[in-house]
């Protein structure tokens, strides 16, 4: 068993900065990739940037680039969601994704996700 626990979501009014931690825990010591994900009522879950764990490369989605920085820790079992200039728009609940590194490979996908935490923005 694999647990993702997000932690950092709140309320802030926009322009202001949030920042979202992700630990993985479990039957599970390294992962390929991780990232954030998003999805607010009758929306389709998108993803908003993701960190792969071998070479730091990150993608981001245009929505939310220049103003989020995902970064890992050295462990690669944590990863972290820094939002800054935050937006109306950016209301929703941000869930944790992770592919594990298994025996020396990567499934390609996200096999483990966490229950989300919310992020609300006010204007």
């Amino acid at each position: 068993q694999v647990q993702l626990a997000e932690s950092g979501g709140g309320s802030v009014q926009a322009g202001g900065s949030l920042k979202l931690s992700c630990v993985a825990s479990g039957y599970i010591d390294d992962t390929c990739g991780m990232g954030w994900y998003r999805q607010g009522s009758e929306k389709e879950r998108e993803l908003v940037a993701r960190i792969d764990s071998r070479d730091g490369t990150a993608i981001y989605a245009d929505s939310v680039k220049g103003r989020f920085t995902i970064s890992q820790d050295d462990t690669k079992l944590r990863v972290f969601l820094q939002m800054n200039n935050l937006k109306t728009e950016d209301t929703d609940v941000y869930y944790c994704a992770a592919e594990p590194l298994r025996f020396g490979y990567c499934s390609g996908s996200f096999g483990y996700w966490g229950r989300g935490t919310q992020v609300t923005v006010s204007s």
